[in-house]
Parts: structure tokens; C-alpha cells; sequence
């Protein structure tokens, strides 16, 4: 199976990479169990889910913490363009610390809870805060543990649906990796109804084992050069795609290697101050032909600046004149929406973070035995809201 690493398992397992390059390998296969469950359910989500998208006033909050909120940043733009009403995308430590002003207005509210383990502290205080703070609040729950507190709370309660996503995507690895890919899938497909899934888990599926089967040696050489510094960039959807590749590679080398993200344009404005001769970019393609281009300009940009083999470009399709031997550009998905194309993409960042822990001696199943950084973050105290928190009145902190 992982042959493509250079490493056998038996070198995978000494070294403390066991869960998380089998969780990487696994994918595939999550996603079309994914997407035959998705298919499955679809009486039942559509029936709880019909009578709010047709309602003009709903809002939709798409919600969690590190990796579980970069699901929304991704989601939402492309959610915002599919069904044409508003879809925010905002973190559980955002509401949890700020409620009144996330939930300033009392619009009927779909809030959408992305959760690995459903354990963490913000992720059921997100959900009381929206019901504090909010009129008329529904909850979709996206998350991969059935022993999870937030799946224990919402399962069959009134207003909520649970999307349980298959028991191998919860993630024994530090890392989020498959949990991270099903709930984005299984939410892309369920928000989005008939017109999101004409096969698109399978052929999403197709094109990662062609990642998985390629992009490994690639992966290492770009690892093996030890570069001190790594940029993603990213528009529109992939921007949010972009901020998960950045911390997947922070956490998996233990900040060994320091990351950064921003937007194509974004770069420019300051941000590009952090590039040196020791740096490595790589840019996320858009499927949008408009936003694409800027893409493009900031990757040839970055090529003068830093030389064409310290720069990756990330691709479906071939529109891009460039070596079509090129590992990093894919065949099959140049017609899909960007949150789709942000599935196999991210395959490539995990591919990238494993490599370069590996190369810098990390255990990437635990990259911090100290405890210093944790697989359920811990130490958060949940402070009450002092009442009256509805909108309208003034609850003072």
C-alpha cells in the first residue's frame, strides 16, 4: 500500500507513522463509502433539510475548531455560489468567545458543526451559545464519533440531524486527515442535494489513488531538500484549503518547519515579505477560468522570485502550459466545483506534512509526545453568558 512513501509498513510503524499514512492511504474508500450514504439518507436529509433552504431568511453557519473549521472556510464560498443565499464560515473559538457578535442577528440560523471527535470544549458551548443568543436555530452535525459528546447531545433531538461519517474516518492519528475529507464530502453532497452528487465521490475517489500511487517521490524529494519555510496559497474555496495544508505541515513537523497561507492576491500585500531562499510555494489552480488566472500570476511571480523547482503548482486538468508529466497536475476533475477539487488536493498536502515529518525524524502519529500539543485540545474553561442574551437586549460581560 504505501510503496509510493519509500517506506514499507514495518518502517512506517517503527518510525510512528502507522495511523496517519494509513488514514491518508484510506481515503478512497471512506469517500465512496461516503457517498453511498450520503445517497442512503437522502430521504431523510432532504426532509429536514427542504423546508429551511426554502426559506429566503435562513442563514447558514458553518462552524469547529483548527482543521474541522478550514471544512467551512472551503464550504462556504462555494456554498454561497451553489445555492445562492448566505453561508458564513466561523470558527467555534470565534463564537465561543464572541457570541453576540457571530449571532448579532436573529435570523433563522442552520448552524453546521464540523467536529472529529465531538469532545472538544467549544464544540457543544458553540451549539448552547447559538441557542442562547438565537431565536430560531437548527443543527446539522457533521462528525466521527458516535461516542462523542456532540453526537450524544444532538442524535434524534428536535431541530437536528446527525451526519455520522464512516467509523474508519475518525482518525487515530494526531493529524486530521480522512475525518477531515468525509465531512467536508458528506456535507458538500448533502447541502448541495441531487445536483452535487453525479458520481462525483467516486470520481474523486479515482483521481486520489492516482495521487496516492505518484505524488510519494515527488513528496520526499521536496522534503529531502529541508526547506525551512513552506507558502500555500489559494483563492476562493481553495484559500480555506490553503489554511489547512499550512497547519497540517505545522503540526506534523512539530513546527519544524514554520507554514504560512494566505490568498493569491492576499500574498502580495505584505504577507510575501516571509519568502527567503530556503522557502517552498505552492499554489492551488481554481476550476474557475476567472479566478484562475490570478493563480497562474502569482505562481509564475513566485517562480522569478524563488526558481521554477522551489515553486508547485496544483492542478486538475491541463490548462496551464506546463510539463504534463508533472506529478502535481491532475487528470479528470476540471469541471468540478472548487470545494470538491479541494478533496484530492489536500491528499497532496498530507502527503507533503507526512514526507517532511519523516525526514525530520518526527513520530507523525504523535509529533508532540510531550503533551505540549494535544489530539482534543484541553485546558479550555467555558464561561457562562450572563443573561439577557437574546438580540435586542444588552447582556453585559
Amino acid at each position: 500500500m504505501f510503496e509510493s512513501l519509500g517506506y514499507t509498513a514495518d518502517e512506517l510503524a517503527a518510525r510512528g507513522a502507522q495511523h496517519t499514512a494509513r488514514e491518508i492511504f484510506q481515503q478512497p474508500d471512506l469517500w465512496r463509502e461516503v457517498g453511498r450514504t450520503a445517497s442512503a439518507r437522502g430521504v431523510q436529509t432532504e426532509a429536514f433539510l427542504r423546508p429551511l433552504l426554502d426559506r429566503d431568511d435562513l442563514r447558514i453557519v458553518l462552524t469547529g475548531a483548527g482543521t474541522s473549521a478550514f471544512a467551512g472556510d472551503v464550504l462556504a464560498p462555494a456554498l454561497r455560489r451553489e445555492l445562492h443565499r448566505r453561508v458564513d464560515a466561523i470558527s467555534t473559538t470565534e463564537i465561543v468567545s464572541s457570541p453576540l457578535e457571530c449571532f448579532a442577528e436573529d435570523s433563522p440560523t442552520l448552524l453546521v458543526s464540523f467536529a472529529r471527535s465531538g469532545d472538544s470544549p467549544e464544540s457543544v458551548a458553540a451549539t448552547e451559545l447559538a441557542e442562547q443568543c438565537l431565536s430560531e436555530v437548527y443543527h446539522l452535525v457533521v462528525t466521527c464519533n458516535p461516542a462523542g459528546e456532540l453526537h450524544q447531545r444532538h442524535n434524534g433531538a428536535d431541530r437536528s440531524l446527525v451526519l455520522l461519517m464512516p467509523e474508519l474516518s475518525n482518525d487515530k492519528g494526531f493529524a486530521m486527515t480522512g475525518s477531515f475529507t468525509c465531512m467536508t464530502l458528506a456535507t458538500w453532497l448533502t447541502l448541495t442535494g441531487p445536483s452535487g452528487d453525479d458520481g462525483l465521490a467516486e470520481r474523486l475517489a479515482v483521481v486520489a489513488e492516482t495521487i496516492l500511487a505518484t505524488q510519494g517521490p515527488a513528496a520526499r524529494a521536496l522534503a529531502e531538500r529541508r526547506y525551512d519555510r513552506v507558502v500555500y496559497l489559494g483563492s476562493g474555496p481553495l484559500r480555506g484549503l490553503a489554511r489547512e495544508s499550512a497547519l497540517k505541515l505545522l503540526e506534523l513537523t512539530a513546527g519544524g518547519v514554520v507554514s504560512y497561507s494566505d490568498s493569491a492576491l492576499g500574498f502580495r500585500h505584505g504577507p510575501k515579505a516571509v519568502l527567503d531562499d530556503r522557502t517552498l510555494a505552492l499554489v492551488y489552480l481554481s476550476n474557475d477560468s476567472y479566478t484562475r488566472r490570478y493563480d497562474i500570476d502569482i505562481a509564475d511571480e513566485l517562480r522569478r522570485a524563488l526558481g521554477a523547482r522551489s515553486v508547485v503548482a496544483i492542478a486538475a486538468g491541463r490548462t496551464e502550459p506546463l510539463d504534463t508529466s508533472d506529478p502535481w497536475h491532475l487528470d479528470g476533475l476540471d469541471d468540478v466545483a472548487d470545494a470538491a477539487l479541494a478533496l484530492p488536493f489536500v491528499v497532496s498536502a498530507q502527503l507533503l506534512g507526512l514526507q517532511f515529518s519523516l525526514a525530520l525524524g518526527n513520530t507523525p502519529d504523535n509529533p508532540f509526545p510531550s503533551g505540549a500539543v494535544n489530539r482534543v485540545v484541553q485546558g479550555v474553561t467555558i464561561h457562562a453568558l450572563p443573561q439577557p442574551a437574546l438580540p435586542g437586549s444588552r447582556a453585559l460581560v
